[in-house]
């Protein structure tokens, strides 16, 4: 007997994994290290619930932020 093919699941997954270190979530998709590795375990409204709560926390993730990438970060110098 074959099992019927299983729904994909929703994520908040960009595809950018990168722990800000002062608040402990992720930059990508907002959540925590915890909530990453328990995501496929948590119920569907488990899921729903955080998911509600992600974008306040990227907005407060990247207020008063300033970039510090790119060529201009890593040689300190105003190249226009």
């Amino acid at each position: 007997m074959t099992q019927p093919p299983s729904l994909p699941i929703r994520s908040p997954c960009i595809k950018l994994c990168v722990i800000e270190p002062e608040s402990g979530f992720c930059i990508g998709c907002g959540r925590s290290r915890e909530e990453i590795a328990g995501w496929v375990g948590f119920s569907p409204q488990q899921r729903d619930a955080l998911m509600l709560e992600l974008p306040e926390r990227l907005t407060n993730l990247t207020r008063n932020k300033s970039r510090r990438g790119g060529r201009r970060g890593r040689f300190g110098r105003d190249e226009r």
